[in-house]
């Protein structure tokens, strides 16, 4: 298979359930997609929800924040493929667990910093996670725990990163 061949994320029950022998493929296969169509999508995710993200957070800790995701939604992956043991190799390739972080940082932003988000965009953050989630369980070719794992990864990786935030900003004063 092609797609292995140059970095796609790879797990098997036996030899290799948590994808450990090659773990740079967790972070490569987010920069990998199944055809044109996969990786127009995902553009368009990203061209349309990472920007204000990325000045919420400032650019390196976005692409830090965006990567991390990405590697969070192939380690859930992995994690959710063996413990469904299908018998199967796993193989993952793309960067939607990295957008479902984005999603995710904007889940926690609904929820907790209601006031950074006007009533119309927090019912787009609700709408787009229930459409994504069944969208992932319709759709056999698409990973629903790499979307989940990523989903998680910027819920939590954003209040990490708020927190931060908020401590530095007690020390400047």
């Amino acid at each position: 298979m092609h797609a292995i061949k140059f970095g796609a994320f790879v797990t098997h029950p036996v030899y290799d359930p948590y994808g450990m022998l090659e773990p740079w493929r967790y972070l490569t296969s987010v920069f990998m997609h199944s055809g044109i169509q996969h990786l127009l999508f995902n553009l368009f995710a990203v061209l349309v929800f990472a920007p204000p993200l990325e000045r919420l957070l400032g650019s390196l800790r976005y692409v830090f924040f965006y990567l991390l995701c990405g590697v969070g939604g192939n380690a859930f992956s992995a994690l959710a493929s063996d413990v469904a043991a299908d018998g199967g190799t796993h193989v993952g390739v793309g960067a939607s667990g990295a957008i479902y972080g984005v999603y995710g940082a904007y889940l926690f932003i609904s929820l907790f910093r209601k006031s950074q988000l006007d009533v119309s965009s927090r019912k787009t953050v609700y709408t787009i996670l229930i459409f994504g989630v069944i969208f992932s369980l319709l759709a056999p070719q698409v990973d629903l725990w790499a979307h989940v794992g990523g989903a998680l990864a910027g819920f939590l990786l954003y209040s990490l990163f708020e927190r931060a935030k908020a401590r530095n900003r007690r020390y400047r004063t």
